[in-house]
C-alpha cells in the first residue's frame, strides 16, 4: 500500500483531508475511529451515524476528541456546517450522513444486513462512494448493489482488514506475477456449527463484542459469507456444499498436496478454508505456473517444484486497515473488492437445532441457524433460503437439525429492503429460476 500513504500525505499537505462518514459505532467502528482520528492525517472522520447517538459520541471521546468539539446534527446542512467549522458530528439518521455535500466517502461498519442495506442504498442514491465491512450484506445482495453503484457512477467496495480483501490483495499480486490462482483460502482457529450466544458470551465480553458476532465466527457463518464474496469477486466456486474445510495443524505451505489440481482446474478455481493451520489468522492463495521458466524461478525462490505454489498473508488486522481502502477508493479510484457479475456462491441457512413450525428465525450468530456456502445455481434451483434473509422468517413446518431451509418452508417478513433487493437480484441474474418469496 505504499502508493496509498503518498496519496494521503498529499491531501494532508494540501490541508484538505478526505471527509468521511461512518455508519456504526460498535467494535469495528471504534477501531476505525482510532485509526482515522489519531493516525491518518489525510482522512477526517467527519460524522458517525448510529442508532444510539451516545455510542457515536463515545467513539470520538475514547480517542481524545473533546465533547465540545462534537455536534449532534439532524440535517445535511447542519453536517456540512459542522465540517466547515472544524467540528466532528454525530447523527442517528443515515440520510443525513449520506446526503451532506461535503462528505466524500462513507464506511459501512455495522455488519447488519437490514441497516447496511439502508445505509448502502442511501450512499448510492447520493453518489457517495462506500467502503463496506458488511460481508453479510455483500453475500446477500452484493451483485445488484454493485450494479446500482455503477449506474450512479460510484465505487462500492469491500474493505482492507477483513479476510476477503486480504485474499483479493494476494490474489491480485499472484496474478500480477503471471501465475494462475486456483484457490483462495481462509485460516480459522475454531469451527463448531452448534455454538450459540450462550457458549460465546464470555469470549464476547472479554473482547467487547456482541455474543452474536462472536457466535457467527465460531459456527462458520462468518467465514461462509467471507468466502462467498471472495468467490463472487474472483469468479471462483466451491468444491462442495460447505466447502472442503480441512483440519490441519501444520503450515499452509504443506497443504499444496492436499488438493486435486485437476479438480481445481476443472472448476476454474475454488474458495476454501482450513481449521488449525498456521499462520493464523491469515489467508492463502495456491497458484500454478504457466510455463517451465516460471517453475524454475519459483523453485529458486524456495516455493518448491509445484504444481501448486503457496502464497500467504499471515494476518488480517480488521479495523486497523480499513482506512487504507478509504484512501484507495477516494484518492486512487482503486476497487479493493467487488462482485464481477452474477453470484457464483451463496450462503444458505441450515438448522442449528430441530426447529418447530411457528418459530421465527433469529439473527445471524443466533441459536437457530448457521450458514454454509452453496453454489448460486443450486441455491436458486432448489429455492434455498439465503442466510442473510433468514432473520424474521416464520417457519411453516418443522425442520430437522442440519437441514437446509427453503423459501417454501418460511413466511418472509413483508416490505423489508434486503428482501426487495434480493428479489431484484434474483430476477436480474436468474430470471428462469427466481423463486417467489414465501408470504
Amino acid at each position: 500500500m505504499l502508493i496509498v500513504d503518498t496519496a494521503l500525505r498529499s491531501r494532508a499537505a494540501e490541508g484538505r483531508p478526505v471527509q468521511v462518514a461512518m455508519f456504526g459505532a460498535g467494535y469495528m467502528a471504534r477501531g476505525i475511529t482510532t485509526q482515522i482520528v489519531r493516525y491518518t492525517p489525510g482522512l477526517r472522520l467527519a460524522v458517525i451515524c448510529n442508532r444510539t447517538v451516545e455510542k457515536a459520541i463515545g467513539c470520538y471521546t475514547a480517542v481524545g476528541v473533546a465533547r465540545d468539539d462534537i455536534r449532534e446534527v439532524t440535517s445535511p446542512a447542519e453536517l456540512d456546517q459542522a465540517i466547515r467549522d472544524g467540528k466532528y458530528a454525530v447523527t442517528n439518521d443515515p440520510a443525513v450522513a449520506a446526503a451532506a455535500a461535503l462528505i466524500e466517502v462513507t464506511i459501512e461498519a455495522t455488519g447488519h444486513v437490514g441497516y447496511g442495506a439502508l445505509a448502502t442504498t442511501l450512499s448510492i442514491q447520493h453518489r457517495k462512494p462506500m467502503v463496506s465491512m458488511n460481508a453479510e450484506l455483500d453475500a446477500t445482495c452484493g451483485p445488484i448493489l454493485k450494479e446500482m453503484a455503477d449506474e450512479a457512477g460510484i465505487i462500492l467496495s469491500g474493505a482492507d482488514g477483513d479476510q476477503p480483501v486480504v485474499q483479493l490483495n494476494l490474489w491480485r499480486y499472484v496474478k500480477s506475477l503471471g501465475l494462475k490462482p486456483l484457490l483462495c483460502g481462509n485460516i480459522k482457529g475454531l469451527q463448531d456449527r452448534y455454538r450459540t450466544p450462550e457458549t460465546q458470551a464470555a469470549f464476547a465480553k472479554q473482547w467487547g463484542q456482541t455474543p452474536e458476532m462472536v457466535t457467527s465466527f465460531a459456527d462458520g457463518t462468518k467465514i461462509s459469507f467471507e468466502q462467498a464474496i471472495t468467490a463472487n469477486a474472483t469468479g471462483m466456486t466451491i468444491a462442495q456444499r460447505g466447502m472442503i474445510g480441512h483440519e490441519f495443524r501444520g503450515h499452509v505451505d504443506q497443504m499444496v498436496t492436499m488438493y486435486d489440481i485437476d479438480q481445481l482446474r476443472s472448476l476454474g478455481g475454488i474458495v476454501d478454508y482450513v481449521v488449525g493451520a498456521a499462520p493464523s489468522p491469515g489467508v492463502y492463495v495456491f497458484a500454478e505456473a504457466q510455463d517451465d521458466i516460471q517453475k524454475v524461478y519459483l523453485n529458486y525462490g524456495k516455493l518448491g517444484e509445484g504444481p501448486l505454489y503457496s502464497f500467504y498473508t499471515g494476518w488480517h488486522l480488521t479495523a486497523l486497515e480499513v482506512h487504507l481502502s478509504v484512501a484507495r477508493v477516494a484518492l486512487l479510484k482503486d476497487v479493493p473488492m467487488e462482485p464481477i457479475g452474477a453470484p457464483r456462491v451463496e450462503v444458505i441457512a441450515m438448522a442449528k437445532r430441530p426447529l418447530k413450525a411457528g418459530e421465527t428465525i433469529d439473527g445471524i450468530g443466533g441459536f437457530m441457524t448457521y450458514g454454509v456456502c452453496e453454489t448460486a445455481e443450486i441455491q436458486m434451483k432448489d429455492a434455498l433460503l439465503p442466510m442473510g434473509l433468514a432473520e424474521g422468517c416464520r417457519l411453516k413446518r418443522d425442520i430437522g437439525k442440519d437441514e437446509a431451509i427453503s423459501w417454501s418452508d418460511v413466511i418472509a417478513p413483508a416490505n423489508e429492503l434486503p428482501h426487495q433487493l434480493r428479489a431484484k437480484q434474483d430476477a436480474r441474474y436468474f430470471p428462469s429460476l427466481a423463486p417467489a418469496m414465501a408470504t
